[in-house]
Parts: C-alpha cells; sequence; structure tokens
C-alpha cells in the first residue's frame, strides 16, 4: 500500500482521500541522490550553534512554532539509513566461560562405551580418537547387552559427525554440527602413524591400552605447549599414564556426586537461635489438624519444597514441619501428622524415630507421585512402604494395587536358570518381602489364626511381583509401585522404570547405596543417587535419608563396624 501525505496540521486525522494517494516515483531515486550527496546537512553529523548558551533558561514554545519546518522536512526525500542500525543481530547461544586454553582430550574406548554421548561432554575442548579406539568399538558392537548398544549408538555419533555437510576430517569436525551446542570443539581422528620415543621396553606395543598411551605421548610432543589428557575409566590404565608423566582423568561427567556426604538428605536442622531471631515475623494459622507458619529470613535460601525441617531444643517446644511452598523471600510450613501414635499407625505399625516419620508423612501423601528412601540395612524402608501401600490399597482404596520389582543382581556367583512363570522366578528375589508380610500379617492379632490367613490371602492377592526386563512400553494405571535396591540400578535403567507411571500412580524407589552389586556403578553415578538429585524441589517429590536402624541391635552394631 503506497504511503499516505504527510498530514498538514499537527495531530489531524487523514482524510479517507489519502489512503488511495498514488506512489511518488521519485522518492527512491531521490532518497538514493540525497544519502550520496555529501551537501545534504542530514548527512553531516550537526554542528553546534555559536549562539547557543548553555546557562540561557529555556523558553515556553508557542504552539504551531515548528509546523512548517515539520512538513518542509517531510515533503523532501530523506537520506537512507545505515544498515546495521536497522538490523537486530540474531541472538547466539550462550557458552560457558572458558576457564583457561582449550584441552585436547583423547578418550580411551570405555568412556564411549560407558556415555555414548561422551563426545559432546567436553565444552570448547577439542577431542580426538586413536584408530585402535575405532577397532575396539567395532569389536564389541554385536550383542543385546548394555555395552554393545552403548557402542553402536557411539558408532552412530561419529558416522553422522562425519558425513555431515562440509565435515573436513584433515581439519576436525565441529563438535556443535550435529545440534549439540554447548560443544564448541573439534573432533579429530588419527590420521597418521603416530609413535612415541619415550615408551618403556616392558609396554608390549602390540596390546590396545599401550597403543592409546603411545598415540597420548605423541601428541603431547607435537602439540607441546598445549594440554594434552587422556581420559579412560580404566584405572590401571591411569596409574601408566601418570608412570609416564602423562595427563590423564577419570571421565566424571556421569557422576551426580563425587562425595556421598554432599547428597540431599531431604531433613533439615534449624539452628538454635531460629525462634529468637524469626520469632517476631513469623505468621501462623490453623486449618484442620495441621498448623501452618510462615517465615522469612536467611534460612529460606537454602530450603527446597516438601523438604523436612525440625527443630529440637532443651526447654523449648520442639518443631516437625515440611516445606509446601517458597515465593520469594518467604516459605511456609506444615506440621506433621505423628504416626509414631498408636492411633495413628498404619496397618498397625508405628514410626520409632523422626526420620521414619518424615517418611511416612511422604508414603501416605496422595499429592507426593515420586519417593526416594535411602538408607543402611534395618532403617524399616520396605516395611513403611509395604504398610502404607496395604493402607492405601485395601483401606484407602486410593490404588488398585501394588506392583513390586527389585533389579536381579547376586550378591554372589549366579545359581543359574530359575525355573516357572515370571512369578515364580522373582520370588527368590522377593524373600525381603515375604519377611515384611510375615509381620504384617501378625500385627492383627484379635483377628484369629483363620483370620489372619484370609488377611493374607488377600494381601497376596493385591500384590504383583514384576521383573524390570519386561517393563519397556507398560503403563501403569492407579498403581502403588515399590522399586527395591535401586541402588542397583543405571540412571537410564532408572529413567525407563520412572517413565511407567501413569495417571494416578505412585512410585517408591528404596536401596542402601553402600550395597551397591553392580559392576562399574558407584554411589556417585547410581541411579538411585540420580533420582534423588534430579527429583529434589519438585512439588510432588520427596526424599528422606534414613539414619537409625531399628531391625535389631546386632544388625545396627554390625551396620557400624563392618
Amino acid at each position: 500500500m503506497p504511503l499516505p501525505p504527510a498530514p498538514t496540521k499537527r495531530a489531524a486525522m487523514l482524510p479517507p482521500e489519502a489512503f488511495d494517494a498514488p506512489a511518488r516515483s521519485s522518492h527512491k531515486v531521490a532518497r538514493k541522490s540525497e544519502a550520496a550527496s555529501s551537501e545534504s546537512p542530514i548527512a553531516e553529523h550537526p554542528q553546534a550553534e555559536d549562539e547557543f548558551d548553555p546557562h540561557a533558561g529555556g523558553g515556553d514554545v508557542v504552539a504551531g512554532s515548528y509546523d512548517q519546518d515539520i512538513e518542509t522536512y517531510l515533503d523532501e526525500p530523506q537520506p537512507a539509513r545505515r544498515k546495521k542500525d536497522l538490523t537486530v543481530p540474531a541472538p547466539q547461544p550462550k557458552k560457558k566461560k572458558s576457564s583457561g586454553p582449550s584441552k585436547m582430550f583423547v578418550l580411551d574406548t570405555n568412556v564411549l562405551m560407558h556415555d555414548p554421548m561422551s563426545l559432546f561432554r567436553f565444552d570448547e575442548h577439542d577431542i580426538f580418537l586413536p584408530m585402535i579406539v575405532l577397532e575396539e568399538l567395532d569389536g564389541h558392537k554385536k550383542g543385546t547387552t548394555e555395552v554393545a548398544r552403548n557402542a553402536r549408538q557411539a558408532s552412530r555419533s561419529l558416522d553422522q559427525l562425519a558425513s555431515g555437510q562440509g565435515a573436513d576430517i584433515a581439519h576436525g569436525l565441529r563438535l556443535d554440527s550435529t545440534g549439540h551446542k554447548e560443544s564448541g570443539g573439534s573432533l579429530f581422528f588419527q590420521t597418521m602413524p603416530l609413535s612415541a620415543t619415550g615408551l618403556p621396553m616392558g609396554l608390549p606395543p602390540g596390546k590396545a591400552d599401550n597403543q592409546i598411551l603411545g598415540v597420548v605421548q605423541a601428541l603431547q610432543e607435537k602439540h607441546a605447549p598445549r594440554e594434552v589428557v587422556l581420559v579412560s575409566k580404566d584405572i590401571n590404565m591411569r596409574v601408566k599414564a601418570r608412570a609416564l608423566g602423562l595427563n590423564t582423568e577419570d571421565y566424571r561427567n556421569d557422576k551426580t556426586l563425587d562425595d556421598l556426604d554432599l547428597m540431599y538428605s531431604g531433613s533439615l536442622a534449624l539452628p538454635a537461635d531460629f525462634w529468637s531471631k524469626h520469632g517476631k515475623t513469623v505468621e501462623s494459622w490453623q486449618s484442620g489438624q495441621h498448623t501452618f507458619y510462615r517465615i522469612s529470613g536467611p534460612v529460606v535460601p537454602s530450603l527446597l519444597i516438601n523438604q523436612f525441617v525440625y527443630f529440637e531444643a532443651p526447654g523449648e517446644p520442639s518443631l516437625y514441619a515440611r516445606v509446601i511452598e517458597i515465593r520469594g523471600k518467604t516459605a511456609v510450613l506444615k506440621t506433621l501428622k505423628d504416626y509414631g501414635h498408636l492411633k495413628n499407625s498404619v496397618w498397625g505399625v508405628t514410626t520409632r524415630n523422626r526420620e521414619q516419620n518424615f517418611a511416612m508423612n511422604l508414603l501416605m501423601d496422595p499429592e507426593v507421585d515420586f519417593v526416594t528412601l535411602t538408607g543402611t540395612a534395618g532403617t524399616g524402608k520396605t516395611l513403611m512402604a509395604l504398610a502404607a501401600g496395604l493402607t492405601q490399597v485395601l483401606d484407602d482404596r486410593r490404588y488398585t494395587e501394588i506392583i513390586m520389582t527389585r533389579a536381579t543382581v547376586s550378591v554372589g556367583e549366579d545359581i543359574g536358570f530359575l525355573p516357572g512363570t515370571e512369578e515364580e522366578k522373582m520370588g527368590p528375589w522377593m524373600g525381603a518381602l515375604d519377611d515384611n508380610l510375615e509381620v504384617l500379617g501378625k500385627s492383627d492379632n484379635a483377628a484369629g489364626e483363620w483370620g489372619r490367613a484370609a488377611t493374607n490371602e488377600l494381601i497376596r492377592s493385591k500384590i504383583k511381583i514384576k521383573s524390570m526386563n519386561f517393563m519397556r512400553g507398560r503403563t501403569f494405571l492407579n498403581k502403588y509401585v515399590i522399586i527395591d535396591e535401586a541402588q542397583n540400578l543405571t540412571p537410564k535403567q532408572m529413567k525407563t522404570l520412572i517413565t511407567r507411571a501413569g495417571p494416578g500412580s505412585k512410585i517408591i524407589c528404596m536401596g542402601n547405596l553402600a550395597q551397591i552389586d553392580t559392576p562399574y556403578l558407584t554411589e556417585g553415578s547410581s541411579g538411585l543417587t540420580f533420582a534423588v538429585d534430579k527429583f529434589k524441589g519438585w512439588p510432588h517429590s520427596g526424599h528422606i535419608t534414613l539414619a537409625r536402624g531399628e531391625r535389631s541391635r546386632l544388625a545396627d552394631f554390625a551396620s557400624e563396624v563392618l
């Protein structure tokens, strides 16, 4: 649509005829000529006038004084503005600040087979792959194991990088060319023989690890003073590399925590001077059986949703509450239900310590969909989870049934194949379930032997034992799912199980991080640690670390000294 002419009066509305006015043909030509002309007063930088007095006061402007000047200016062709002033620069992806000069990391084969996405975890640094690493990847790609799947995934990633448009192996492949914008470095393959001069004679040259060490030493000599670092999950290889004076590191990206002491415990002890500092600003109100407190102060930034706080001091009233809301610099606390009292027992079970009461409040809350419980042997994890599940399935009718599974990792040598159906094969692994059901079945002494037998049959009919091997693709609707011995799961297996939850389901993950039986899995890389760290602060999840064992004095003493 052509531009209408400028209005003749200030703030005057345009007539309808102005919208149909023809365009001026000489407008663009005049604009170009004015932009090219150096004599135009508008193209030149404005100069300060001599008559201007900075100390003079500004007078009032008479209305309409500049109307003629404005009309003249608008009627004249205007110079073209520079394009760079009008163009908004495209937003660039944020990159992490470099802590120094970029390094070159040489990856061992076990790193790629442990995490096939490790190629894109090194920020702005470059990656070098020796030819023997590709040979070993090719040798491990067959099979249905986790290692074989990771080897195939790593090979696909390498092929995608090498076959990209404009890829040049000789000058390095950009790691961000496949969409991983967090990777700012390049990938280099070994395209020529690299032989080191300082390897000892005692290292057999035909072994793959020694060939990689030779490549690292040759790269260090070739790219000096740039730092070349070998990354390997093999401890012995890292020891040999350090003995040869080479820089080496473990692959730590898979570890959620470096120190288990830094793990989120789910509870926080309030300082001894909490009431003296916050007492005047605390708001409280009552709703049903619970009391709510709105607090503010220095303790609020360290709180998370569904974290438990407690205050215990001699001579002062105790406080046990859960954080239900954090808004700005204030937090709302809600007092807990005391499941340690006999009138609040769950399927005949009462809690015996503070952490057990915290855990039972999470297990009985329908708004909490995901609960993780960690603790040493005998802290009551399985017993409380089963008691809460039976109450909500049989009494409250909140869930339709209990589904229980666990990682089938043996402590010692495997006993071989087990006969029977899926549930019968899982029977030997579910000894903890039978032991806890025996305790829960004896809680009702008034029912008699026949009543207890009928109750046990009813309980057995509501508990389904499933194997983790057949969980892929399933959806649990209104189920109470218990995952026992979750410390033996990898983060990938944990994700597979948690994503099975459908509407109305609740998942409880339990485990003891001091009893990991899965090879190559540590406390920092366990799937249970991964889930606790990723779900903390989510309004529909909660975690508690159970501290005190309640099984027996023998079990408690053995947990401490052995």
